[in-house]
C-alpha cells in the first residue's frame, strides 16, 4: 500500500525522525518484548519485524535495544534460549516466571494508563487549546477528551482481558470513524461544506 492510502500516517520527515529518537517510554519496549514472546518463541530481528509491522512502520527498534534486553531478560530467567534452528538462529521462549513478570507489568500499566486517562487532553490533542473559544470548539474539545479516555480505557480492557469478538467490534468502530472523518477532510479540502 502507498503512503497516500494512510491518511493517518505521519509525513515521511517526521515518520524518520519517530524511528530514530528515543520516544518509546521506559519499560514500553520490555513490556513489548514480554507480550510477543508470550504468544510464540521468537528472535530477535522477528521481534523487531512484528513491533515495526504492529506499528505501521512507524517504530523499530534498533538491535542495539533488543539485544540487550533479550540477554537481561534471559539472566533474570524471564526468557530461555531455545536450541538453535535455521541456521544458528537463536529464539527465545518466555518462562514461567516471565509469565508472572508480564502480568505484574500489565497491573502496572493498567495503573498508568488510570492516571493518563485523568490526564487528558494527551500531547498530541492539545493543538485545540488555542483554537478559538466559541461555543462549537469548546464542544469539539469535550468531545475529543471524552473520545480519547474512551479509547485508553477500551485499550486497557482488552490488553488485561483479550477477547477477539470485542477486539473485531472495536476494529470495526475506529475504521468507520476514521472512514466517516477522511470524507468530512475530503468535503473541507474540496469546499463542499
Amino acid at each position: 500500500m502507498h503512503e497516500e492510502e494512510h491518511p493517518l500516517q505521519p509525513p515521511p520527515f517526521l515518520k524518520r525522525l519517530l524511528r530514530h529518537t528515543a520516544m518509546v517510554p521506559k519499560g514500553f519496549l520490555r513490556f513489548y518484548v514480554l507480550r510477543l514472546l508470550k504468544e510464540k518463541p521468537m528472535s530477535g530481528s522477528e521481534i523487531m519485524d512484528e513491533i515495526e509491522r504492529e506499528t505501521d512502520g512507524i517504530w523499530k527498534p534498533s538491535p542495539g535495544s533488543i539485544y540487550p534486553l533479550l540477554a537481561w531478560l534471559r539472566h533474570n530467567n524471564y526468557t530461555e534460549e531455545l536450541p538453535p534452528i535455521e541456521g544458528g538462529i537463536k529464539r527465545y521462549k518466555l518462562t514461567e516466571r516471565g509469565e508472572k513478570f508480564l502480568q505484574e507489568q500489565v497491573k502496572y500499566r493498567g495503573r498508568i494508563f488510570e492516571k493518563i486517562e485523568s490526564f487528558v487532553p494527551p500531547p498530541f490533542f492539545t493543538g485545540f487549546m488555542f483554537a478559538p473559544r466559541s461555543e462549537e470548539w469548546i464542544k469539539l474539545r469535550q468531545a475529543g477528551r471524552r473520545f480519547i479516555r474512551s479509547f485508553l480505557s477500551l485499550k486497557r480492557s482488552l490488553m488485561e482481558k483479550p477477547s477477539k469478538h470485542a477486539i473485531e467490534e472495536f476494529t470495526e468502530i475506529l475504521n468507520n470513524m476514521a472512514e466517516k472523518m477522511e470524507k468530512l477532510n475530503k468535503r473541507l479540502k474540496e469546499g463542499r461544506d
